[in-house]
């Protein structure tokens, strides 16, 4: 499954854009402008989305590269 299937199956589930998980998690204070926050665990964030959004743990695992830049919507 391609990096954007997995952010277009958590829109299709959450009715939230990556653009909305990047407002949440700045909300949150898990982000700055450079991206992740240093001390930010995965974990941490894996747990919360799992538990507010009902993502599963690969689909949370998607959000948090979404968060670190590592990668990008429409990348395959």
């Amino acid at each position: 499954m391609s990096f954007q299937a997995y952010l277009d199956n958590i829109q299709a589930k959450t009715a939230r854009s990556p653009d909305d998980f990047r407002n949440y998690a700045a909300e949150r204070g898990w982000t700055d402008a450079s991206g992740l926050r240093a001390g930010v665990k995965a974990g941490a964030i894996v747990a919360d989305l799992k538990e507010q959004f009902g993502l599963g743990h690969g689909h949370a695992m998607a959000i948090v590269a979404l968060l670190k830049g590592a990668k990008r919507e429409g990348d395959a």
